[in-house]
């Protein structure tokens, strides 16, 4: 399934490279992420985030502005921006994409001890990465099926319904 697939009114987490491909405009994926971030500002579906995934986001984000920034290569990125904190202080793009998600009306969820632990659990039943088993443990406290993401590792959850840019 895809974007265009998640139902009008439905609640739908998004995954952090889904917002990634939004704010780099991405060549492929970017217009159906700018597409799927529209139906949540006019209010066609409702949009939630956690705060580990801005968090991602934050961290890719700088990683990548970097990059064209400063010239500097991928590969040891953050090795070098933790060498250089006067550049850390020079990128905005984060910033700005945490204050368009709050524009757009993106909800934000606290991540809880308690999600932490199950996501423990999350991770030994379907071989997820500890970020991924949090964003199940996060959604099933809130009862939440559709999760907008380009990870089909994700595919392996069983009551899940994971929907791709493509």
């Amino acid at each position: 399934m895809i974007f265009r697939d998640i139902p009008v009114g439905a609640s739908v987490f998004l995954d952090a490279n889904v917002l990634v491909y939004h704010f780099i405009a991405h060549s492929t994926f970017g217009p159906s992420s700018t597409e799927l971030l529209d139906r949540i500002e006019r209010k066609a579906l409702v949009g939630f985030v956690s705060s580990h995934v801005l968090g991602e986001l934050s961290h890719r984000l700088m990683t990548l502005e970097a990059t064209v920034l400063f010239g500097w290569p991928a590969q040891g990125i953050i090795r070098r921006l933790k060498r250089h904190p006067a550049e850390v202080g020079q990128l905005t793009r984060s910033a700005q994409a945490l204050d368009k998600l709050n524009l757009i009306g993106v909800t934000v969820l606290p991540v809880e001890g308690q999600q932490v632990s199950r996501a423990a659990d999350v991770s030994k039943q379907f071989g997820l990465l500890t970020n991924d088993a949090l964003i199940i443990a996060i959604m099933r406290d809130h009862q939440s099926s559709h999760l907008a993401s380009n990870d089909a590792d994700f595919d392996r959850v069983s009551g899940l319904l994971r929907y791709a840019p493509l």
